[in-house]
């Protein structure tokens, strides 16, 4: 017999609803994540894509300013490059540029500006200028000179007319324009026969350096064939002097004087020391010079002096100093006995006071 009846096939069970039930509610489940997933799956594609985007782009920008950089300094700078860069290399080539032009005008003469100013040229080619070193202290002196050997007033301008200049050479105070610079100032007013230095200090020892202030302002100003340094202790033979500088006239590289040499005096407190006597070797021994009384140079050397004044390195005396100037050139050495000391020539004499 069949217990199953029509009405009953057509209900559903109550395990089938159960069984449907647990489908639905499970598939809901797992439908969530999956969602909530996805979502942040796209997020990320969307981040990674904006950031290959981005660094694309930086690269493509770098590319671009790097290529354009390229044509115009290297990408490591070495430190000449550097200086470059800042323009100290151009602005050291144009000073050294610079430089050499004026050494190159100075030694081709063009000073004609500074010889106009100074109120002696005439426009031609003198004998010679005769600096007379003095100081503050030594006022009797010159006027003494003025009245022997040195011309004074209109004599003074007619030996200039002959090609011979006669300047008493000093420097300035320490403390400049007190009485001793005003004294000087008022005394060439009236009698117009000093070479003041303008950048030298007038003291003991700054002796060495007059030389170099000396040669310099000379040569800016007068136009000569010698040079010549005298010191106020010498009655000069100035007849004889214009003689030998006229017999003298076409020689280059002329270094006149009375030529010597001797010991280097080593220990200080004694007459002549020279601190840097280490420099002059073993057998400390000064080399051949003149003696710094009384030489002469010739236009050309004098000329280096002003050229090199700088650079030219001086000791503790005026002589020894022009004399190592001289080592290092093409200079003719003479050794003239009538500028010695006490010499005599004819009945006429260089000699000290």
């Amino acid at each position: 017999m069949d217990r199953s009846s029509p009405h009953r096939e057509g209900l559903p069970t109550s395990s089938s609803s159960k069984a449907e039930r647990r489908w639905r509610s499970k598939s809901l489940n797992t439908s969530k994540p999956s969602i909530v997933m996805a979502f942040f799956s796209c997020i990320a594609w969307l981040y990674v894509a904006g950031r290959l985007w981005q660094d694309a782009e930086n690269r493509n920008l770098l590319a671009n300013l790097l290529k354009k950089n390229a044509d115009q300094r290297p990408v490591v700078l070495t430190v000449e490059d550097k200086l470059m860069v800042l323009g100290c290399k151009d602005l050291e080539r144009r000073i050294v540029e610079a430089e050499m032009e004026l050494t190159l005008a100075k030694s081709k003469g063009y000073l004609k500006n500074q010889l106009q100013q100074s109120g002696s040229y005439s426009g031609k080619r003198l004998l010679a200028v005769i600096g007379v070193y003095t100081g503050f202290g030594s006022r009797l002196k010159r006027n003494v000179f003025r009245g022997s050997w040195m011309p004074k007033g209109d004599a003074l301008r007619k030996l200039e007319e002959r090609g011979v200049v006669i300047r008493f050479v000093i420097g300035r105070s320490a403390n400049r324009g007190d009485s001793l610079d005003r004294n000087i100032d008022e005394e060439n007013r009236r009698t117009k026969d000093f070479l003041i230095l303008e950048g030298h200090e007038e003291a003991q020892e700054e002796l060495p350096k007059k030389a170099k202030f000396f040669f310099s302002t000379a040569i800016q100003n007068w136009d000569a064939d010698f040079y010549v340094k005298v010191d106020d202790n010498i009655d000069l033979d100035l007849e004889g002097l214009i003689e030998l500088l006229e017999s003298r006239r076409h020689q280059d590289s002329a270094y006149i004087g009375c030529m010597k040499s001797g010991d280097v005096i080593t220990e200080e407190g004694k007459a002549w020391y020279e601190p840097e006597w280490w420099k002059f070797g073993d057998e400390k021994s000064y080399f051949r010079h003149a003696g710094g009384s009384f030489f002469i140079l010739s236009k050309n050397l004098a000329q280096y002096i002003n050229i090199n004044s700088l650079s030219l390195k001086t000791y503790a005396h005026d002589d020894i100093s022009v004399g190592s100037w001289m080592i290092g050139l093409q200079a003719t050495y003479i050794d003239d006995s009538h500028l010695c000391c006490s010499s005599s020539r004819q009945g006429k004499q260089f000699k000290t006071r």
